[in-house]
């Protein structure tokens, strides 16, 4: 048995962090259903920036959408919702099999978004709508601003995938719009049945440290993050207030391990596949993560429900300075501006291929 199967089998969904036109095209992602148990994707305005300036497999397409009179931020969503409806209709069968639980694509709303509630509310609906298909998770934020909008857009049916969390109250946070979403939607008589995943970033913990903290801590700051948060989330799901929910149909919003590639050269390239392993559990993994993983990584054994050393190996990260509330919530605030950054490139991009290829 591979690897990556061992994990599916845990109960642990695989889900690929990248998506390129070509790896539809030449049947790239479709072996990695077969071969690796992948069962889902997500996606980001950097993936799709690093897909559409690294190919021409777009050009058709922007020169179509262009000529049609699609521009800009229109523009961008259509090419971006045409890869993600392939994807979504090869995860569909994982979609159906299991009940919904499984299968899904993600798509982001504009990080300009992130600190605007209201036009978050709308630009989740009108994407969901655009993309037509069940199975595509629309993402927004867990910032301050995001959370109503979280909460509102799960009241209203949509399917969410809450992104930007680096923190068990972060989590929290987002846990509960989650349920006062579900909350409301059961007092209004309406289908309890609206699934979201929270996803909590990890690597990029360990990269904000990793010349602040003793060698002996390097690399450890993103999984004991992560297992505290883990806690927390089997805790909620065992709390009379999920139970109750659970009762009348709701299912839980899952707990998603984002930013799983080991960005330090000397760690380990399969570190936080390897120790994130827990069941009812996503894992998204960038594509070279997937591959190094399948290889030669080793399933080591699965995360202690409540938490295990976490909060002892916080302790010592306190002593070495480190104020983690204060670094999450910088991580949020850094995140939201890279994701601004890698969208204005991709707009100018897109703009600038459009020019070309019309000129051409």
């Amino acid at each position: 048995m591979n690897n990556t199967r061992k994990l599916h089998d845990l109960g642990q969904s695989l889900w690929l962090d990248s998506i390129t036109r070509e790896m539809l095209d030449n049947g790239t992602l479709r072996g990695y259903i077969d071969e690796f148990s992948v069962t889902g994707l997500t996606s980001n305005p950097t993936i799709f920036d690093k897909a559409i300036g690294s190919s021409a497999a777009y050009d058709d397409s922007i020169r179509a959408n262009a000529q049609s009179g699609k521009s800009g931020e229109a523009l961008f969503i259509e090419l971006a919702l045409e890869d993600l409806r392939r994807a979504a209709d090869l995860f569909r069968p994982a979609f159906d099999a299991t009940g919904s639980a499984d299968g899904w694509v993600s798509m982001e709303v504009s990080p300009l978004l992130a600190y605007d509630t209201s036009a978050s509310i709308e630009a989740a609906a009108r994407i969901h709508q655009q993309a037509q298909r069940p199975n595509l998770f629309v993402k927004i934020p867990g910032t301050p601003e995001g959370i109503p909008a979280i909460e509102e857009s799960i009241f209203a049916g949509l399917p969410i995938n809450v992104t930007l969390l680096f923190s068990r109250e972060q989590y929290l946070a987002a846990a509960g719009a989650y349920m006062r979403g579900i909350e409301r939607r059961i007092a209004a008589g309406l289908d309890p049945k609206v699934r979201s995943v929270a996803s909590l970033f990890v690597s990029r913990w360990d990269n904000a440290v990793i010349d602040k903290v003793p060698a002996e801590l390097r690399n450890r700051l993103g999984i004991a993050i992560g297992a505290r948060t883990y806690r927390a989330y089997r805790e909620l799901l065992a709390s009379p207030r999920w139970r109750k929910l659970a009762s009348v149909g709701a299912r839980p919003q899952r707990l998603l391990w984002a930013s799983t590639g080991t960005k330090d050269p000397k760690a380990s390239d399969t570190l936080y596949i390897e120790a994130l392993a827990a069941p009812d559990t996503i894992n998204t993994i960038p594509e070279k993560t997937l591959l190094a993983f399948a290889e030669h990584g080793e399933f080591k054994g699965v995360m202690a429900e409540d938490g295990g050393d976490a909060e002892a190996l916080l302790a010592r990260f306190a002593q070495a300075g480190i104020d983690v509330d204060a670094l999450a919530t910088q991580l949020q605030r850094d995140g939201a501006q890279a994701f601004v950054k890698s969208w204005n490139e991709l707009l100018q991009r897109i703009a600038d291929k459009s020019k070309a290829l019309a000129a051409a």
